[in-house]
């Protein structure tokens, strides 16, 4: 491959399932002490992370077709200077925190939880 072609980043966008929509989005709201901008996508309800252009962001969604779990792929969400804020908060919201760690030197911390939905998701901090 060359350098040409090369994307300089391959994550763009993810999406976090849930089934009970307010529930979702209030916990991550309250977690990570910000808003998401609420929307209706082509009859999809969706809650988008903040994000500066360009960036990559990702969202909540309600969604026939997916449906939130345990298996599956982690999603890991910035949590840089808030880390171990979003921790504790994670309990009070109706989540878990399963497991912390000290990453390799130079690599930071991080996390995976059970949100109320009771999808795996990981935390990172540098």
């Amino acid at each position: 491959m060359t350098t040409e072609t090369a994307v300089k980043n391959n994550v763009v966008w993810f999406e976090i399932p849930s089934t009970d929509f307010k529930r979702a989005v209030t916990f991550y709201e309250t977690v990570f002490s910000q808003e998401l901008k609420r929307m209706d996508f082509m009859g999809t309800p969706t809650a988008v992370f903040a994000y500066e252009k360009p960036a990559i962001s990702g969202c909540i969604v309600q969604e026939e077709a997916l449906r939130p779990g345990l298996a599956g792929s982690v999603v890991y969400l910035n949590a840089d200077g808030v880390f171990d804020d979003v921790l504790e908060r994670i309990p009070k919201a109706g989540g878990k925190v399963v497991s912390v760690i000290d990453l390799p030197p130079g690599m930071g911390r991080a996390a995976r939880i059970i949100d109320t939905e009771g999808n795996q998701v990981g935390l990172h901090t540098y």
